[in-house]
């Protein structure tokens, strides 16, 4: 395990958590990230809004790190991959894609991805609006109360990105990214750097992993 990481057997797959808010599922070899929101700056600076301007290809070489540490085989994107209408950081992921030919890429559909699919097959990436794989149902949306009773198979999304509100001695107050897993659904965190949190009401039986000091770390 790298140092970081947190190792997790979930009905009989090895999921590694990483601090980079993201999943490796060692026995599918498949990277798995919710909410990338690619293209957010370029949409902010269409509308006149001033953003660093190293920020749209943050994600992009996150991504290209993890690739290049575990080598799957596989990327599933759960979901908001861009964040709105076409922009200028299009450019840069057909860019990034271009370096990865061979790896398969999966979108399940997000409410953020708006542009004509056309684009995305051109880059040989697979459209679906769930994704049905070993024993895990992959949405963007998380469900709740009779859904997720009656859903079959382990859910994996995305959408709300989670965050878990600490409080501190001085009573000072944060609001960590985190993974939460509960009996039937595990919701990721947003990949995207450039995104905002909700803190979420946990259960006693949620394991909930915050993300802290690029430490992937359990919360009690």
């Amino acid at each position: 395990m790298n140092s970081g990481t947190i190792e997790l057997n979930l009905l009989n797959q090895d999921l590694l958590l990483l601090p980079q808010k993201a999943i490796y599922w060692q026995q599918e070899k498949a990277l798995i990230a919710a909410d990338v929101h690619l293209g957010k700056v370029g949409h902010f600076r269409k509308s006149g809004i001033a953003v660093p301007l190293n920020m749209e290809q943050n994600e992009l070489a996150t991504l290209s790190d993890l690739i290049f540490q575990y080598k799957p085989q596989k990327l599933i994107l759960l979901g908001d991959f861009f964040h709105s209408d076409m922009n200028s950081d299009w450019d840069w992921f057909v860019l990034w894609r271009s370096q990865f030919p061979k790896l398969e890429i999966i979108l399940v559909k997000g409410n953020h991805d708006i542009i004509d699919f056309e684009n995305y097959r051109q880059q040989d990436i697979l459209i679906v609006d769930e994704l049905r794989t070993g024993p895990f149902l992959m949405l963007h949306h998380p469900l709740m109360g009779l859904e997720l009773a009656e859903a079959s198979g382990y859910i994996l999304c995305g959408h709300i990105h989670p965050g878990i509100s600490l409080t501190g001695r001085a009573r000072q107050h944060l609001t960590l990214p985190c993974f939460a897993f509960g009996d039937k659904q595990a919701i990721l965190p947003s990949f995207g750097t450039f995104t905002g949190r909700i803190a979420i009401r946990s259960s006693k039986t949620d394991r909930i992993f915050a993300i802290a000091n690029d430490k992937v770390v359990p919360i009690e």
